[in-house]
């Protein structure tokens, strides 16, 4: 009994952290650009964001201890201040899934063309076939999540050698790249508070995924709330030790090796295996397993989008439908949201196309609508704890939603993340104008369980 337990859960925590730690294939890079190449700030960077995570964390794990149905933030925003403040995250959670299959492809194809560049002028028509893959196999059922599970294991394993090999191999011997620090010097080198500032929206992509193990334990009905508490609070914290480490050593690996921009058709990432492990077969299994691991990030925001349009257009279900078209509530016969699918892959399309399928420019649009979501969260669970007499967790989570205010409001300082964060918002004012039509049916809490 305890063997399939432990079976249940690492199959569930890896599958569900596969967003958050394929997030380091392309976050660090994003940090490492908005510093101009830099690497003097990168682990003051890295280090600041994984702080961030882990106060954000804190509240998912109350989340979790709150609602071990499943529903996370939007279940919490609901108990705090009325079930139509849940469509705020509910709408940024719908822009972050779309923009997590569009990078996520962007980026996996990325990782090939980083192994042979002469697949360059392909880039779109990659991103697009791994986007159209990896909805077919998403709606061949979920018979794939084992496959996740594994592929996550398996490059968090040799992400692992690299980092070992990379120290082994000692600073680089060549001067680094222009604006780089001195390989193998201070790792924090005049890293200026400005420029770390800077570069933290960037970086703060590493956050997504952060709410999914909150939204993730109501697929797991087997268990009691007990058992369900026990693993999604075990992968919420299994996950940011997971990320957060290898986050960190592979920032300060980058500042060790001399490692500056990498050219057009390559990725941190790849150049840091290259200096590591050299070519050949051992940077050949890296990329694939890079690419790999972003796909099954894409499928599971495939499968969570899909879920939360399937939800939304169950809403107050009658003879016309929900909030949405009533095709999106359908399944097919493995019980997927087959048209929810095909929206989702259909937005992807569009911004893969749009960003060239550079994953470094949708990255820009990235991260702040789920930090739209973070900050709902973490403001709701102050709420509630203040309610219930508790101002030391009140305090903790205010500090989260100070911390999640200013990453959104150096964010806003660019007009792409403000696009996507008005995205986020007229969302979730459309659905809320349905919602108030249809007389303000029940069910839109259950929404993010999918």
């Amino acid at each position: 009994m305890r063997s399939s337990r432990l079976h249940l859960f690492v199959a569930f925590a890896f599958t569900v952290m596969a967003d958050p730690v394929s997030s380091v294939a392309y976050a660090i890079e994003a940090a490492l650009r908005a510093l101009d190449g830099d690497p003097a700030g990168l682990v003051a960077t890295m280090a600041l964001v994984v702080g961030v995570i882990v106060v954000v964390s804190v509240t998912y794990h109350q989340l979790i201890g709150r609602f071990p149905e499943g529903g996370g933030g939007p279940e919490a925003v609901a108990a705090a201040f009325g079930e139509g403040w849940a469509f705020l995250p509910l709408g940024a959670l719908l822009v972050d899934f779309t923009l997590t299959v569009a990078v996520s492809c962007a980026a996996g194809a990325a990782a090939l063309i980083a192994y042979a560049p002469g697949l360059d002028p392909a880039r779109v028509p990659i991103a697009l076939g791994l986007a159209l893959a990896v909805a077919l196999g998403v709606l061949a059922g979920h018979r794939g999540r084992v496959g996740f599970a594994i592929a996550t294991q398996a490059f968090l394993l040799v992400a692992a050698a690299v980092v070992v090999a990379g120290f082994l191999a000692g600073p680089a011997a060549s001067p680094p790249a222009l604006g780089a620090a001195p390989a193998g010097g201070p790792l924090l080198a005049n890293a200026s508070l400005a420029a770390v500032l800077g570069a933290l929206p960037l970086g703060m992509a590493l956050a997504t995924g952060v709410e999914a193990p909150s939204n993730a334990i109501a697929q797991l009905p087997q268990l009691r709330a007990r058992g369900r508490r026990l693993f999604g609070r075990g992968t919420l914290w299994l996950m940011v030790a997971l990320v957060g480490g290898l986050t960190i050593s592979l920032a300060v690996l980058t500042v060790r090796l001399g490692v500056g921009l990498p050219g057009e058709n390559s990725t941190l990432l790849a150049e840091l295996a290259r200096r590591a492990v050299g070519g050949g077969p051992p940077l050949a299994i890296f990329q694939g397993l890079s690419a790999l691991l972003l796909l099954a990030a894409a499928a599971s925001s495939f499968l969570a989008g899909s879920g939360v349009l399937k939800a939304l257009a169950g809403i107050g279900m009658d003879g016309d439908g929900g909030l949405l078209p009533k095709r999106l509530h359908r399944e097919n016969r493995y019980r997927v949201a087959h048209w929810g699918v095909v929206v989702v892959l259909a937005i992807a399309a569009v911004l893969i196309v749009a960003g060239g399928a550079h994953e470094q420019e949708l990255v820009r649009f990235y991260a702040v609508s789920v930090f739209a979501s973070f900050l709902a969260a973490t403001l709701s669970c102050a709420r509630l704890a203040l309610r219930e007499g508790r101002p030391s967790a009140a305090a903790f989570n205010l500090l989260g939603s100070a911390l999640v205010a200013l990453v959104m409001a150096l964010n806003l300082t660019r007009l792409d993340s403000t696009v996507a964060l008005l995205a986020s918002l007229a969302l979730a004012a459309w659905f809320w104008r349905g919602w108030v039509a249809r007389g303000r049916p029940r069910g839109v809490v259950g929404a993010a369980r999918g």
